[in-house]
């Protein structure tokens, strides 16, 4: 099991990635930033080249296309399955800065059946 938010958990999400299909264009460098986890706020990015995960690290991206803000119980709940990340930026429960129509531009993949099951899968190696 990989703690949440924890590199190890990032590794386990990339390597469950590559069993996504690719996607041409679906190409974004994407920070996250998750406020008030237990060991205080957490960054991390994801760089995605056609609907494939080739980078996830903790840390800041300065090269990034838009950022997603999220409290740790939000985060936590969207992970879960408990919160589709839709309806989270459509409450204003997940803030976006920079490129919103690169962002637009991704929200059908996590519609997608496969992701869906990349979803599950990550949910089964995420301890909290």
């Amino acid at each position: 099991m990989a703690k949440y938010l924890s590199q190890e958990w990032l590794d386990e999400g990339r390597k469950l990635s590559e069993e996504f299909p690719e996607r041409p264009g679906a190409t974004a460098r994407m920070q996250y930033v998750v406020t008030g986890a237990p060991d205080g706020d957490v960054k991390y990015y994801w760089v995605l080249e056609n609907g494939k995960i080739q980078e996830s690290t903790l840390g800041e991206d300065a090269n990034a296309d838009f950022t997603i803000t999220t409290t740790y119980d939000d985060s936590k709940k969207i992970q879960d399955g408990e919160l589709d990340p839709n309806a989270a930026f459509m409450q204003g429960r997940m803030k976006v800065t920079g490129n919103m129509g690169k962002l637009m531009a991704l929200m059908p993949l996590t519609q997608s059946p496969e992701y869906k099951a990349i979803q599950e899968k990550i949910r089964g190696v995420t301890e909290y």
